[in-house]
């Protein structure tokens, strides 16, 4: 038989089919489906029909399974439960509490801030995993738009209607500088100014923090010069340790590492908000919506202050 006539044959009756087998009886399993008896049972003869081979004898509304029942009882019963499986997580139900989230976050995210969410959200919703994604601001957003993310942790919040956006706080970033660089003595802060003479360690284009730090250094009235780009914030802590230059950095929860000083910067303000962004087009799954919720309303500060 051609495939596509099984297919069209099955799909709308292979429930149906199962009821019937497994009660034994129509008026039960019309009863179990909640559909009336006599469409029941011309159901089942149109599926015999197609299928070409007798799946029940008959005796009154009793009903008992042939061979080919049998057979097709298996695979049915099978069937089922692999479709019902499927869709549970697709949707991400079974209560919120199974699934799967694509959680597509800035690098510079994934030192601190993403673990500490995931770890603390799996404390209470372990059987929710993740799949992992990190990439440019951009690309976040594009992902998004796609679908290829559930969720993304990123900066600037977009503006575009497509999005729905929800700020998390504010995350300071600092004047990383050598340990025995002249402005280190600076510790109660200084403008952005002040650097404007120095090599700077900058983050690749695309970067959230890349627009991010060419706007404040623009606003500090000069254009940085770059001595090295990277993605990576540890990257660049490390490249500013080496002396290779200074950096804005989002400051850490742990301080900076042996090496490196970090100075709050005094003018302009070098804070940017962190968001959870998601498509305003598309319904989130479950998981996704626990996930959601769960760092709406995360009671500690996510960023270091």
């Amino acid at each position: 038989m051609d495939e596509s006539v099984v297919l069209t044959a099955l799909a709308p009756r292979l429930r149906w089919f199962v009821a019937v087998g497994r009660a034994e009886h129509v008026t039960h399993a019309a009863d179990e489906l909640g559909v009336p008896q006599s469409t029941l049972s011309r159901g089942i003869a149109r599926l015999e029909r197609e299928l070409g081979a007798s799946l029940f004898v008959r005796s009154g509304r009793t009903v008992r399974l042939t061979r080919e029942g049998r057979l097709l009882l298996r695979y049915a019963e099978r069937s089922l439960a692999e479709l019902a499986t499927g869709a549970r997580e697709l949707a991400g139900e079974v209560d919120s509490v199974q699934g799967r989230i694509t959680l597509a976050f800035l690098p510079t995210l994934g030192t601190e801030v993403v673990p500490r969410l995931v770890g603390e959200f799996r404390a209470v919703q372990p059987g929710i995993r993740f799949d992992l994604l990190q990439a440019p601001h951009h690309t976040l957003l594009q992902w998004i738009r796609e679908g290829a993310a559930d969720l993304a942790l990123t900066s600037p919040l977009p503006e575009e209607a497509a999005f729905t956006a929800d700020p998390l706080g504010e995350e300071e970033l600092r004047l990383a500088v050598p340990a025995d660089h002249p402005l280190a003595e600076r510790r109660d802060g200084l403008p952005l100014a002040d650097a404007a003479a120095e090599r700077f360690i900058g983050f690749l284009p695309g970067n959230g923090l890349r627009a991010a730090v060419d706007r404040w250094c623009r606003d500090a009235g000069f254009t940085p010069r770059l001595a090295f780009e990277s993605g990576d914030s540890a990257t660049v802590r490390g490249f500013v340790r080496a002396g290779l230059g200074v950096a804005l950095v989002p400051m850490s929860h742990h301080g900076p590492p042996p090496g490196v000083v970090e100075l709050p910067v005094t003018r302009p303000r070098t804070i940017r908000v962190i968001g959870l962004v998601r498509s305003r087009e598309r319904r989130a799954s479950a998981p996704a919506r626990a996930f959601r919720e769960f760092v709406r309303n995360h009671t500690t500060p996510l960023f270091a202050t």
